[in-house]
């Protein structure tokens, strides 16, 4: 399948942090405003799924929050361009955008990372006593890590956007956004790419998509984890 249009991204204002991302020391990262199209975002938001049966409770010492997986999504397979009718058409949109050669060519060109296919797509709720420790994936050269946000009037000083740390301590967190509303943090993986959210002491949904694309080859499998496997329609 093939996205509708492309009038989905700011690519202007996404690759106008190119250089700030590649330029980030010791590991690349950035943190980008008005991610969507706004008319496109606010089709999203209003569509963003709501938290019911269908979530999955996240609960373990590292971690506490609400996951939600396009039906693609299956641990042990590929990440497929499939449609999912149980989201919005604006969400099926933007899934299939994500497997276009223009996303892929022009994530290329912000990054300077050489990936070529999605990994993961879900969902992540974090409510009132969610957090995520600090962690470091470090799963190889070729991954990038996207949290896009779809929370409005966050309280700026208020726990709920993944923060940044150049290990697995939050004492040396680097930056931590404020700004959920339409908004994105990207890690290039590596050792330094520390991350985590606070814990969240309010009456409040932090609404986020999370993201992994990495390279891949039929005959290598994944970068992070050079195993050949064939890919496997859903």
């Amino acid at each position: 399948m093939t996205a509708k249009n492309s009038n989905i991204i700011n690519w202007e204002n996404v690759l106008a942090h190119s250089k700030t991302f590649q330029d980030q020391k010791p590991t690349k990262w950035a943190f980008l405003e008005e991610f969507f199209v706004r008319d496109f975002y606010e089709k999203l938001y209003e569509t963003y799924p709501k938290k019911d049966e269908s979530w999955s409770f996240i609960s373990t010492d590292d971690k506490s929050s609400y996951g939600k997986w396009w039906r693609a999504d299956h641990a042990g397979q590929i990440v497929t361009d499939v449609e999912d009718t149980s989201f919005s058409e604006s969400w099926n949109q933007f899934y299939h955008y994500l497997f276009s050669d223009e996303f892929i060519s022009n994530i290329r060109k912000f990054s300077g990372v050489p990936v070529n296919r999605v990994k993961h797509f879900g969902f992540m709720l974090l409510t009132k006593g969610g957090y995520q420790m600090p962690h470091i994936h470090n799963v190889g050269p070729s991954t990038l890590i996207f949290m896009v946000y779809f929370s409005k009037n966050w309280k700026k000083g208020d726990p709920g956007g993944t923060y940044v740390t150049p290990d697995d301590t939050e004492s040396k967190m680097i930056f931590e956004p404020y700004n959920l509303d339409n908004t994105s943090i990207i890690f290039h993986d590596g050792p330094h790419a520390g991350h985590g959210v606070r814990y969240i002491t309010k009456d409040v949904e932090r609404r986020a998509v999370q993201i992994y694309l990495e390279k891949y080859s039929s005959e290598e499998g994944w970068s992070a984890y050079p195993i050949k496997r064939e890919l496997q329609e859903i």
